[in-house]
């Protein structure tokens, strides 16, 4: 099912739909496992079960052995979610917001990448991924100094 809201306020919203539980669930326990190596094993298996889930490559960058390895990672849940705002309505343009829970993986993995990509001084992807954000939660400045 498509979740495309069109409003006379503005462009079209689009929500993802929740990630599946029990991918939700495994993740809790993998980021629970003390051990780095344990723990990247159990990601790098949770991964090559569900690779298009965006929450999992969110996860994976987060426990990135260094900026690249959680660059790659941001970049794979954001073409990931690409693929999902995609597949439920969205068509180049309209907002995705932080409001939604289902929306976050997304938002955050493209945070991620803005941030690191400037951090690796490839600060035109930055921008990009900057001016980007802000077309698809014109609050994001907000929602991030929050």
């Amino acid at each position: 099912m498509n979740d495309v809201t069109i409003s006379r306020q503005g462009p079209p919203e689009t929500v993802l739909p929740p990630e599946d539980i029990q991918i939700v669930n495994l993740l809790k326990s993998i980021s629970s496992i003390d051990d780095d190596q344990i723990r990247r094993s159990e990601l790098n298996r949770v991964a090559g079960m569900y690779p298009s889930s965006i929450e999992v490559w969110k996860t994976t960058a987060s426990y990135g052995r260094d900026i690249i390895e959680s660059y790659a990672a941001y970049r794979v849940g954001y073409h990931r979610g690409l693929d999902a705002l995609r597949k439920n309505g969205w068509r180049g343009s309209g907002y995705v917001r932080w409001v939604h829970p289902s929306n976050r993986a997304f938002l955050s993995c493209l945070s991620g990448l803005q941030i690191i990509s400037e951090m690796i001084q490839d600060y035109e992807e930055s921008e990009r991924c900057k001016v980007f954000l802000l077309q698809l939660e014109p609050d994001w400045l907000n929602i991030i100094d929050s």
